[in-house]
């Protein structure tokens, strides 16, 4: 080895020297390099003891000159201290040298201010008592402009003077001051006592002009007292008058007041205004002062009024009149001294928010009495609500316009914004809140006397025409647009106590509910055009068809008529909304008429195709009066197919074939997914399955829904499929009716009803039924009742659709027994489900 190289294992941290002699001997031969290694490791030996040294030696002269340095430190450290307190020394006594040598400058200036505030005080006192003299002089010659500049520069003066009171001079001349004002003030009022009452003021204006520049100068005192002497002077005839006799101080007398103080104020404006300065607005003062007075007049009255005989000789009319001229005079004053231009206080929303200069300055002697104007404002209401009534839908001469509204709502609203305008000004509290609870009252009043008053929905009652029902409609829109502005401006002036109780949300929602009812009856006479369209669809022989085309022959009338039909209301409704409203009821009462129809259409296998050509029109409806190349809202087009899948969802399990039995049980899990046993009865009997093939086909239907998890007791959809649905879904109205269907218990009549058909009670019942079924078609006030739909609209009505009630039964006679329940069905629409529950024996 020729040395220990740095990555030598001898240099490692855990150097194992037997693994490493094993490692240079690991053979008998090696033995040879022994001299060699043992010369290397003591020349690496040799080399890390000198390295040591060499490091051992550095490392004490470095600690020798730290030492150094440190000490040179501290050295330098000592002698900065002693520097600072060397120089501190020296600033002290330089401080106190320059002390010694300014305190006679000290003394100097001190004895200059002090002369020049005794120069400025013997020049002050110089001026106010060369003010003074003069003062008193001019005072003698009432030369009030030269007094009021006087008095002003005297009363500055003796400010000055008022630490120096103790001096005998000094307080002296105060008092002679105050004596010299004091005598002034009197002369001027004395001066404006003598001109009033001479009447010389238009030839003594100027000096009493210059008095009022004096009475500024004195103070506000002064002011004041002058000012409330011209306000007693002018006032004094009116208390005089109206204070000292019983009936000219009466409520009947409230104009002579106002014209009274009209009066004065002309006069202050021709008269008296130059004597006043301006921003004294004594004329202001002096109708403020008027409304004092008159206001606490009223209130003596009112008080006097309701003690004699507990208010009941107080005349309402008189007092609402009385509150109206207050209400006037008060706004003639508002306007009169307004700093600048206000919005009218008439408004109900005003966007001058600061206070009014004379809001309630005299009715508020009325306020208490409020009651009585609300009391008397709902007395009127109920009084409008009968000529509202009682109005025409609009006057004979004008056009009909798909936007008018009944010309009553617009009188209404007008009277509610005048009158909370009236009520907000006299107060926002409990009174104002028993005026909006009257208001939600009478909206309430307003929707069910008038407006479903033109609208009926009731059923027999003949629906009115569409110009009718549309302007019901936009009144009912417009009514519910302005309650809901209505309920935002009372909460916007009301005290906030009553804020969260004023909610006019259900009127609202009234008001809606008309419109609701607007387009039901839009819809009710849309559904009475195609009634003969469904009693045509109900006699189609569907057992007898053998081929089927696009659509059968009913379909294409019933698409003609829905869209003319349809077309025409459109044009009618204004807003969107609505026109969608009255689509989607459409849609969904045509697609409910067709489900209770296939009960009458039995047995049926095949419409598919004719509920598709339905469909495709029911999707357009939305477009019949739009612009060309707009589409139907998307929205639209999913509520059209939702409605017409319930159909298909029924049609899809009647058209599977009635054998093998098992796949029209599955098909009605599959698709109607429920586990009614009533609902499935319905799809055998339309599909006129009786007997033995029935009972099998229910034993199947129980054994298959077990493997069905979660099914629902009912599904909605089977529940349109009723006979008391037939002619009553499209009208809107609801009758009694009768569903019939075979089962092993006998035959089910009517629901709830059950009992074993008995063939020799058929032929009695028949003519029971027959004869009733007879006198109540001919009965005015019964049409459109007992199951029969919509009620006839001309004389012979009720006895063609008995015609063909008696012909739909001979007809199911002819197609015997198997046809017999068909013929029943169609007989029973004429009679009450009742009448049919005598056939069971009871």
């Amino acid at each position: 080895m020729n040395g220990v190289a740095p990555s030598d294992p001898l240099d490692s941290a855990d150097y194992d020297p037997v693994a490493h002699l094993n490692d240079i001997f690991a053979t008998p031969g090696s033995l040879s390099a022994l001299p060699s290694v043992s010369s290397s490791l003591n020349d690496h030996v040799s080399n890390l003891q000198d390295d040591i040294r060499t490091l051992v030696a550095n490392q004490v002269i470095s600690d020798a000159s730290s030492v150094t340095r440190v000490a040179s430190a501290k050295a330098d450290l000592d002698e900065l201290f002693k520097n600072i307190e060397t120089v501190r020394g020296r600033a002290i006594a330089t401080e106190q040298a320059i002390t010694a040598m300014t305190a006679d400058i000290k003394r100097l200036d001190s004895t200059k201010r002090n002369l020049t505030v005794s120069m400025t005080a013997l020049k002050r006192l110089q001026m106010l008592t060369t003010a003074f003299e003069q003062l008193k002089a001019q005072t003698k010659f009432r030369q009030y402009r030269d007094c009021a500049q006087l008095l002003q520069a005297v009363i500055q003066l003796m400010a000055h003077f008022r630490s120096y009171r103790s001096i005998d001079q000094i307080a002296t001349l105060s008092r002679n001051v105050a004596e010299l004002q004091s005598q002034l003030l009197e002369q001027v009022c004395e001066d404006f006592e003598i001109t009033f009452t001479k009447d010389e003021v238009t030839l003594r204006r100027a000096m009493l002009s210059e008095g009022c520049e004096v009475m500024d100068a004195v103070g506000d005192s002064a002011r004041t007292r002058l000012i409330n002497w011209f306000c007693n002077t002018q006032l004094r005839e009116y208390r005089q008058i109206f204070r000292g006799s019983e009936e000219a101080g009466s409520l009947d007398n409230i104009s002579r007041r106002y014209a009274w103080l009209k009066r004065i104020l002309k006069t202050y404006d021709e008269e008296h205004i130059y004597i006043f300065p301006s921003f004294w607005r004594v004329g202001e003062i002096l109708a403020r002062t008027f409304c004092d007075n008159t206001r606490e007049d009223f209130k003596g009255v009112l008080v006097k009024a309701m003690r004699m005989d507990g208010g009941k000789s107080l005349d309402v009319n008189l007092l609402l009149n009385c509150l109206q001229e207050t209400l006037d005079f008060e706004q003639y004053l508002e306007k009169r001294f307004a700093v600048d231009s206000r919005v009218s206080i008439d408004t109900v929303s005003s966007r001058d928010d600061r206070p009014l200069i004379f809001g309630k300055a005299i009715s508020e002697a009325f306020e208490p009495y409020l009651s009585l104007w609300v009391d008397s404002q709902e007395k009127t209401l109920s009084n409008l609500l009968p000529v509202f009534r009682s109005q025409p839908i609009r006057p004979p001469d004008d056009e009909f316009n798909t936007s008018a509204v009944l010309a009553s709502s617009i009188e209404l609203f007008q009277f509610y914004r005048v009158t909370f305008a009236q009520c907000a000004k006299l107060s926002a509290g409990s009174k104002l809140y028993d005026l909006s609870v009257i208001f939600a009252k009478y909206l309430d009043g307003y929707a069910d006397t008038v407006l479903l008053y033109h609208l009926p929905d009731k059923p027999g009652m003949m629906l009115p025409n569409d110009e009718t029902i549309i302007t019901v409609l936009n009144t009912a829109d417009y009514c519910h647009a302005l309650t809901s502005q209505l309920e935002d401006r009372i909460k916007g002036r009301i005290d906030e106590e009553f804020k969260a109780k004023v909610n006019m949300e259900k009127q609202q929602d009234t008001f809606i509910g008309v419109v609701s009812i607007a387009i039901r009856a839009l819809t009710r006479k849309v559904e009475a055009e195609l009634d003969p369209i469904w009693r045509e669809m109900r006699n189609t022989p569907w057992s007898k068809l053998e081929t089927v085309g696009d659509h059968s022959t009913y379909v294409g009338e019933l698409i003609r008529v829905i869209k003319e039909q349809a077309e025409k209301v459109l044009n009618l409704i204004v807003k969107e909304q609505y026109k969608r409203a009255f689509c989607d009821r459409l849609v969904e009462n045509i697609s409910n008429t067709i489900l209770a129809n296939l009960m009458a259409c039995k047995p049926i296998s095949e419409m598919l195709l004719d509920v598709y050509s339905i469909k495709k029109c029911l999707e357009e409806l939305m477009t019949l009066t739009a612009e060309e190349g707009v589409t139907a809202p998307t929205t639209f087009i999913k509520h059209v197919s939702r409605a017409i899948n319930r159909i298909d969802t029924v049609l899809k399990v009647i058209q599977v074939r009635s054998s093998p039995p098992e796949g029209l049980v599955q098909a009605y899990l599959i698709h109607i997914a429920d586990k009614s046993e009533q609902n499935f009865r319905k799809i055998l009997d339309i599909k006129n399955i009786k007997g033995r093939d029935l009972s099998e086909r229910i034993e199947l239907f129980h054994a298959h829904k077990a493997a069905y998890d979660n099914l629902p007791e009912a599904n909605p959809i089977m529940n349109l499929l009723n006979v008391s649905n037939i002619n009553n879904q499209s009208s809107g109205l609801t009758a009694p009716g009768i569903s019939i269907s075979g089962g092993p218990g006998g035959l089910v009549i009517a629901p709830g009803l059950t009992g074993k058909f008995d063939a020799a009670m058929l032929g009695n019942a028949l003519m029971q039924g027959m004869k009733e079924g007879v006198d109540r078609l001919g009965t005015p006030s019964n049409a459109g009742t007992g199951g029969m739909g919509t009620a006839a609209s001309s004389p012979g009505a009720s006895t063609v659709q008995l015609n063909a009630g008696v012909k739909d039964v001979a007809d199911g006679m002819k197609e015997g027994v198997a046809g017999l329940n068909e013929s029943m069905k169609n007989f029973g629409r004429f009679f009450r489900s009742n009448r049919f529950g005598s056939m069971d024996g009871k």
